[in-house]
């Protein structure tokens, strides 16, 4: 293991920030894990996934640890679901597919999403009617201070909208090292309630939709609408959809009624924060290299040499805008660093 100091960060964030880590070092094992974090008690750190979530503002002053640890199988099953374990480093695009490739249902809503699996418990990910939440059965994390192990359940996690307890109340205490997700043998629930997977299928003339179906259907989806990181610096949705109470919606509603919206409870709706985006005039904008793309105004992305601050100011700005037109407060879903 090699600790690497001055570290350039910008092909380790998926906004491609150019950003420096004071120094930088990547583990490969839970024993790695633990004797870097013993051996640098007093340093400060800071834990790096797949990059994909956040926004580098400024360099950071700190041992940054990037969880690479390898591997997936599959831990038990029974007639009906299988019991999967994929370790924190692994893609999480690519084990959606070793998932699907097996037959096993239930990520399939979720494929193409960035980053790597260790990440997906901490903010809940979903996409096209799912979350994490709904095939998580526990994940093994390591206590930084400590080095001890601890399993977390589904219950444990404290599971909201874009929200876990690892966002919230034990905030970097712990590492996430691997993940573990019970999924359908058969009898998958296909899930193609949002009108954009329907069509798609219709495009192709599927009417009974298996798991691969689903996830090309998602994949195309996600690709006509979201830029590729690679060649386009970006962090997928910059911002959550907002949750509103149904009282608070209605008189919003009255005053402009082509706002949509998605009823989740009796109580609650949320309302598409990319069509706020679009209709406050932000969509394919651009303010140096920093901008909105012109098919998605959810996603902000780096047209080359944007320095994070530059894509805080324009999130803040379109913050600002949606809040004076519509009333409504949007919220960041990418980490700010």
């Amino acid at each position: 293991m090699n600790i690497i100091p001055n570290f350039s960060l910008k092909k380790h964030n998926t906004f491609g920030i150019e950003a420096k880590a004071k120094k930088f070092v990547a583990v490969h094992s839970v024993s790695e894990l633990k004797t870097i974090l013993q051996e640098n008690k007093n340093e400060q750190k800071f834990i790096l996934g797949g990059g994909s979530n956040m926004l580098l503002t400024q360099d950071i002053d700190a041992l940054v640890i990037h969880v690479n640890l390898k591997g997936k199988k599959i831990v038990k099953q029974d007639d009906d679901f299988v019991w999967v374990e994929s370790q924190a480093g692994e893609n999480w695009h690519e084990f959606v597919l070793w998932t699907i490739n097996k037959d096993f249902g239930g990520l399939e809503n979720m494929s193409l999403i960035p980053g790597n699996v260790g990440t997906t418990p901490v903010q809940n990910i979903g996409a096209y009617g799912t979350e994490i939440k709904d095939t998580f059965v526990s994940c093994e994390a390591m206590h930084i201070a400590t080095q001890e192990m601890k399993t977390f359940t589904n219950t444990e996690c404290n599971f909201g909208y874009r929200e876990s307890v690892f966002k919230q109340e034990i905030k970097d205490q712990f590492i996430i090292t691997s993940v573990v997700f019970k999924l359908t043998k058969h009898n998958h629930k296909i899930n193609i309630s949002y009108g954009d997977i329907q069509l798609e299928l219709a495009k192709k003339n599927i009417e009974i939709p298996g798991l691969i179906a689903i996830s090309n259907a998602v994949i195309a989806i996600r690709q006509s609408k979201l830029p590729d990181p690679k060649e386009l610096g970006n962090s997928g949705s910059f911002f959550k959809n907002p949750i509103l109470l149904k009282s608070e919606f209605e008189s919003i509603h009255k005053k402009f009624p082509e706002m949509k919206f998605y009823e989740i409870s009796e109580t609650e709706v949320k309302v598409p924060a990319g069509w706020l985006i679009e209709q406050a005039g932000f969509k394919g904008k651009r303010f140096g290299d920093a901008g909105i793309h012109k098919n998605q105004a959810l996603v902000l992305v780096n047209y080359g040499n944007a320095t994070g601050q530059e894509i805080l100011n324009v999130s803040k700005d379109i913050q600002k805008t949606v809040f004076e037109t519509f009333g409504i407060h949007i919220e960041a879903e990418v980490n700010v660093i």
